[in-house]
C-alpha cells in the first residue's frame, strides 16, 4: 500500500489547518508540520513529522556523526542533479527510514534512479504539487515511489488523496451464481483495447447495473482459431457501466483513446491503465443473470468463446455458462449520479 503524507502550510489560518488535519485523518499516513503546529494534531490518528523531537517522525537536517539514527527518522532532499541523488543514498546508508525527495526540474529520471537504487532500503516519498505529479511519481519505473507528500491549502486539495487512495485499495469482489443465460439479437458491442498487457484473471468490471459489475477477462487465452489479445477486453454493449479510477463508473460508449480505466484481477487488486482505442461493432449478444442474497444483476456480452467471465480459480467462456455457474463481481449499495456513488440514494435498476 502506498503511503500518503499531507504537508500543511504553516501560513494558513489555525482553523483551516485544523480542518485539513481532521479531514485527512482517515486518508493519510502522516502530516508534515512545523514545530509550532504540532499541538494541532494532538488526539488525531495521524502521525506527525517535524524537525521537533516531540513529533512521531523526526525530520533530520544532517546525518548524525557516530550515533545511530532513530527507527522512524526522516530526511528531506531537493534533487537537482547527481550529487543530490548521492545525498539520498547517504541517508539510506545512515539507516534513515523515510526520505522525502522533491524534484523541481526533471520529474522522472531522478525518481527512476532513486527507486532502482533504494528499493527495500528506505521508504521513498515524492514531494509533489498536484495530482498529475503524484500519479507520475507512483507509476515511475512501474513500481513507483513508496508514497507521496501532498501539499494542501484547501479542502479541494484533499480530493487528490481520494483519487489516489481509491486506486491503491483492494476492490471487494464477491461470488455470484448464474440463474439465467439467454441469447438475444445483435447489438453494438464495445471492445476496449488498452495500453496494457493483462494476465489470466485480469480484466475490467462491467455490467448493466452500476451496483453489480462483472469481472470480464481480457482475451489472454490461446485457442485454435484466434491469437491471444491480452491488451483487449471484449466488454459488452455501448450502454454498459464500467468501473474507472476514483471508483467512478462510465458508459462504455464514452471511452476514448487516452482515457483511464481500471484493470482488476480476481483478488480485487486494481491498477490504472489507459485506453488505446475503442472498437464498436454489431455482434450477436447474450444476457447473463446472477443472484446474490436475493439481489439480481445482469450483464450483456458478445456471444463468443473468446469472451470469458472470471471465477475464483479459472474463467468460463460465456458460451459455456449455465445455471449454477459461479462468477465474480463487485456489488455495492446506493445509486450513482453521473458516475459518482451516492451511497444513500435509492435507485432501482433491472
Amino acid at each position: 500500500m502506498k503511503e500518503l503524507w499531507l504537508r500543511v502550510d504553516s501560513s494558513l489560518p489555525k482553523d483551516r489547518k485544523l480542518e485539513l488535519l481532521k479531514l485527512a485523518e482517515d486518508r493519510f499516513t502522516a502530516a508534515v508540520l512545523s514545530p509550532e503546529d504540532l499541538p494541532l494534531a494532538s488526539g488525531l490518528k495521524l502521525r506527525t513529522a517535524s524537525t521537533d523531537e516531540q513529533s512521531d517522525i523526526r525530520i533530520l537536517s544532517t546525518i548524525p556523526a557516530g550515533e545511530s539514527v532513530a527507527d522512524d527518522a526522516a530526511a528531506e532532499v531537493i534533487v537537482k542533479d547527481k550529487d543530490d541523488e548521492g545525498k539520498v543514498l547517504q541517508w539510506a546508508d545512515a539507516g534513515v527510514r523515510y526520505v522525502l525527495v522533491k524534484c523541481p526540474n526533471w520529474k522522472v529520471i531522478p525518481l527512476e534512479n532513486l527507486i532502482a537504487r533504494t528499493r527495500n532500503k528506505i521508504t521513498l516519498l515524492a514531494d509533489v504539487e498536484n495530482e498529475g505529479e503524484a500519479r507520475l511519481a507512483l507509476q515511475t519505473l512501474e513500481l513507483g515511489a513508496d508514497g507521496v507528500v501532498i501539499s494542501a491549502t484547501s479542502i479541494d486539495d484533499l480530493e487528490i488523496a481520494n483519487n489516489l487512495a481509491a486506486q491503491e485499495n483492494l476492490i471487494p469482489i464477491t461470488k455470484g451464481k448464474v440463474v439465467g443465460v439467454k441469447q438475444i439479437g445483435q447489438g453494438a458491442r464495445v471492445c476496449v483495447d488498452t495500453c496494457e498487457l493483462m494476465k489470466p484473471g485480469e480484466g475490467m468490471l462491467v455490467g448493466c447495473q452500476s451496483a453489480g459489475l462483472f469481472l470480464i477477462e481480457a482475451e489472454v487465452h490461446r485457442n485454435p482459431h484466434v491469437e491471444p489479445r491480452p491488451f483487449r477486453v471484449n466488454a459488452g454493449p455501448v450502454s454498459s457501466n464500467v468501473l474507472t479510477p476514483g471508483m467512478k463508473t462510465r458508459y462504455l460508449a464514452e471511452l476514448k483513446a487516452g482515457d483511464e480505466i481500471l484493470i482488476v484481477d480476481r483478488s480485487g487488486n486494481a491498477r490504472t491503465g489507459h485506453v488505446g482505442r475503442v472498437k464498436i461493432e454489431r455482434r450477436p449478444m447474450i444476457v447473463v443473470d446472477i443472484e446474490i442474497e436475493g439481489r439480481r444483476f445482469s450483464t450483456i456480452l458478445q456471444n463468443a468463446e473468446t469472451v470469458r467471465l472470471v471465477s475464483d480459480s479459472a474463467s468460463t467462456p460465456v458460451s459455456d455458462l449455465k445455471e449454477g455457474s459461479v462468477v465474480l463481481l463487485r456489488v455495492e449499495e446506493g445509486g450513482r449520479h453521473f458516475g459518482t456513488l451516492v451511497a444513500d440514494e435509492m435507485v432501482i435498476e433491472h
